[in-house]
């Protein structure tokens, strides 16, 4: 009998209890996780060998199709070692690429990589399109399980998408496109949501011609270690940075300009330690949103987006500055995003906060700190948990923390939240916010444990949130 009960104690001190849910008392804290958090993000080496795409072939008129040289100097740079493949002055025109381990695409000042528009330039890869896996078109620069890659450099990317090539496809006509027209994705996202809810293997759920899913523009997938630096990223077919279930990235002084739609700007997707920090964002739709999968994919591969950095980051146009969601079925935790500036009346919301009961997942610890924002239209935040279809999945958002907030022209709201009774936004800390020009201090729903500290909205003291 005692031995029984040995062995049950011995049982019960191996199971890993997860440790309680803790709210932030004070800034020091999340100051403190992201100092030791950034000795964990560094970028990756790179042999000092340099491989010039000209040198395989590759012409830089803006005609000539360099797909080929592209592949060939990417593979011998691989197989030597690794190093750099330059991009000289010129632009040269190609379809997909794809990164190999140890391999910086360089980009030189005065150079742009234009990407073609034929689809039939982009082989169909395992890949993720709006938060569910699937074979379609490779993104404009691909990579699956590979480390230490890179795109550095002053040139540009150029995805080469306007409003008669990949941009009709999403078959808005907020756009102004031709409704007539053939290639509208529509069909085909209903399909893949269909999949999903089937649990399709991800494999089986093949796409690409006559479907219409745009591909993104840069997609390492799987990869461990990607950093990317200098460029500027324009004209995107539909998001333009989205590294996926990746681990240590870091971007940095990289410009994204793309007003198409669905051009976010940086989603990274169930990814753990990245750092985006010194860039400027001018997009179509969020300039930065953090996600981990949709619904049943999300869920199933269950990695939520963990230990985010954005730092010093400057955001014109966009649905959001920094956001959360909506594929966010995976969760996400410990989000730090400080010193960023933000003003457009172009602007919807500073920081937002979507998902649904569709999605489901827990979303705590974001630390919203030192930011400036000149003008928005809707809310300095925003906290939204009724975005896009229902379900049975109520999803958790507790533990935010926003401080030293400035607002100079304002939008509609200072606060706005539409959560659920059973699942109030829980936690919710704003200190030292001066917000002026809101129409509407606040609307709000189903909070909890709310904390305002020396928070004013247009010259005025606001020290509660009621419903």
């Amino acid at each position: 009998m005692k031995k029984c009960a040995l062995l049950f104690l011995a049982l019960l001190l191996s199971i890993q209890i997860p440790a309680q849910y803790k709210a932030w008392t004070s800034s020091k804290q999340p100051l403190q996780e992201i100092k030791a958090l950034k000795k964990q993000i560094v970028k990756p080496n790179f042999r000092q060998q340099d491989y010039l795409i000209t040198d395989f072939g590759a012409i830089g008129d803006g005609k000539t199709k360099n797909t080929e040289a592209f592949k060939k100097a990417i593979e011998k740079c691989n197989a030597e070692g690794g190093g750099r493949v330059i991009v000289p002055k010129g632009v040269f025109l190609t379809g997909a690429i794809y990164l190999k381990s140890n391999v910086n695409l360089h980009l030189s000042d005065g150079s742009t990589i234009l990407f073609s528009q034929d689809s039939n330039d982009y082989p169909i890869v395992f890949t993720r399109w709006e938060g569910m896996e699937c074979m379609n078109y490779s993104s404009l620069i691909y990579a699956y399980e590979e480390e230490n890659i890179a795109v550095t450099g002053k040139g540009i990317l150029d995805g080469n998408a306007d409003n008669d090539n990949w941009w009709f496809w999403c078959g808005a006509t907020k756009y102004g496109y031709n409704t007539s027209r053939p290639g509208r994705q529509n069909p085909a996202r209903a399909k893949l949501h269909e999949y999903m809810a089937e649990r399709k293997p991800a494999r089986e759920r093949i796409f690409g011609d006559g479907y219409y899913l745009r591909p993104n523009f840069v997609q390492p997938y799987r990869c461990k270690n990607f950093w990317m630096a200098d460029v500027e990223v324009k004209n995107s077919p539909m998001w333009n940075l989205n590294p996926v279930l990746c681990e240590n990235v870091l971007i940095e002084r990289v410009r994204v300009i793309s007003h198409g739609p669905n051009n976010d700007g940086c989603d990274p997707e169930a990814c753990k330690n990245v750092w985006i920090k010194d860039c400027y964002f001018d997009t179509g739709d969020d300039c930065i949103a953090i996600k981990s999968g949709r619904d049943e994919d999300g869920r199933d591969i269950g990695r939520p987006a963990e230990n985010h950095i954005i730092e010093n980051c400057e955001m014109k146009d966009g649905h959001g500055g920094v956001v959360i969601g909506s594929e966010i079925a995976g969760g996400a935790k410990n989000i730090y995003a400080i010193g960023n500036v933000m003003d457009s009346e172009n602007l919807d919301r500073a920081l937002r906060i979507k998902t649904s009961s569709s999605r489901g997942g827990i979303i705590e610890n974001v630390f919203f700190y030192n930011t400036k924002v000149g003008a928005y239209k809707e809310a300095a935040v925003r906290f939204n948990m009724h975005y896009e279809k229902p379900g049975n999945h109520i999803p958790t958002i507790r533990n935010i923390w926003v401080e030293n907030l400035t607002v100079d022209k304002g939008g509609k709201y200072a606060v706005f939240s539409d959560a659920y009774e059973t699942s109030p936004v829980t936690d919710f800390t704003m200190i030292n916010a001066k917000m002026n020009g809101i129409q509407i201090p606040y609307k709000v729903d189903y909070m909890k444990n709310v904390t305002l500290k020396k928070v004013t909205v247009n010259g005025k003291p606001l020290t509660e949130l009621k419903d």
